[in-house]
């Protein structure tokens, strides 16, 4: 195996024409210059300079050594550069995923936020199921991925490690001419009769959730359909398939024909959380990319706020 730092050595001395104008050029001792070089033939097995009177010459050997210690040295620098660049986020990529209500309000601002700030650093964002972002994570597809879990859930998977972002409130979606239409605010019981569009149970945390908070209240619900997309159990409601729980992230868009509602100062949440795996290197760019999720998570929440005072 060639020696890098000998190599070096070796380009200084062809360049230069001499041991001591190398050694001036490296600042090493000529002796030093010598003993490298004597390392180098050695583990090429052939003579790569011939001394002389006038100075040294590049054998055969040593010319076509030079050639590729001249490669060799600048991949090398150009290693050395992108790592200072990726430590410096002006370069390197960063892979998020990311569940489609979480695609639609929290990802857009924090993705636009992290590219002001660091342009230089390549990002990709691909929507994904908790689950699925998960599986991403483990697979090394993505460096980080927004989850959800349920507030009483016990610790999470231990080879993840999460940032909470936001306490994601639960709303009630209701058919517009719903008897319970008109008022403000609903308790679960005031539906213990309807029947319900849920999710697939084991999918994602918002089914124990709803689950639990049914549970609760005292009832056990009728399940009408299991959709898990919001887009489609808003199209089951708005048709008077029953009634649905909806998170404050999925209100995004929500159609002419149904009526969202409170459940009170105290609602069943979900949290939203960052990923990473446990044992992984935290990245400049990664660390930076979940402090700008929690920037964004803290404002999103505050304007949640502003907003329920205000009506």
């Amino acid at each position: 195996m060639l020696d890098v730092r000998r190599l070096r050595v070796l380009r200084e001395v062809a360049s230069h024409g001499s041991f001591s104008a190398a050694a001036e050029a490296l600042s090493y001792t000529q002796s030093a210059v010598s003993q490298q070089i004597a390392a180098l033939e050695r583990e090429a097995g052939s003579r790569l300079v011939e001394r002389s009177a006038r100075g040294v010459r590049m054998t055969d050997a040593g010319r076509a050594l030079v050639c590729h210690a001249d490669a060799i040295l600048a991949r090398l620098a150009d290693a050395e550069d992108e790592l200072q660049a990726i430590a410096g986020l002006r370069g390197g990529r960063l892979r998020l995923a990311a569940f489609p209500s979480a695609c639609a309000t929290l990802m857009p601002l924090a993705v636009a936020r992290f590219r002001e700030r660091h342009p230089g650093v390549d990002l990709s964002l691909h929507p994904a199921e908790p689950d699925d972002g998960l599986r991403m994570l483990r697979t090394g597809e993505a460096d980080i991925a927004l989850s959800i879990e349920a507030t009483f859930a016990t610790r999470g998977p231990s080879d993840v490690h999460t940032v909470t972002l936001l306490d994601d409130p639960m709303y009630i979606m209701l058919h517009r001419d719903h008897p319970m239409a008109g008022r403000a605010r609903l308790r679960l019981t005031d539906l213990a009769g309807d029947s319900w569009m849920i999710g697939t149970t084991g999918t994602c945390p918002d089914v124990s959730i709803f689950l639990r908070a049914c549970q609760t209240a005292g009832f056990e619900p009728r399940i009408a359909f299991n959709l898990d997309d919001y887009h489609a159990i808003q199209g089951f409601v708005a048709a008077g398939m029953g009634v649905s729980f909806i998170p404050d992230l999925a209100l995004v868009a929500v159609r002419d024909d149904v009526v969202v509602r409170s459940l009170g100062a105290r609602p069943p949440v979900r949290r939203i959380v960052a990923t990473t795996l446990a044992d992984a290197f935290r990245s400049p760019a990664k660390q930076a990319m979940l402090d700008v999720l929690v920037e964004v998570s803290a404002e999103f929440g505050t304007r949640r706020t502003e907003l329920a005072l205000a009506s």
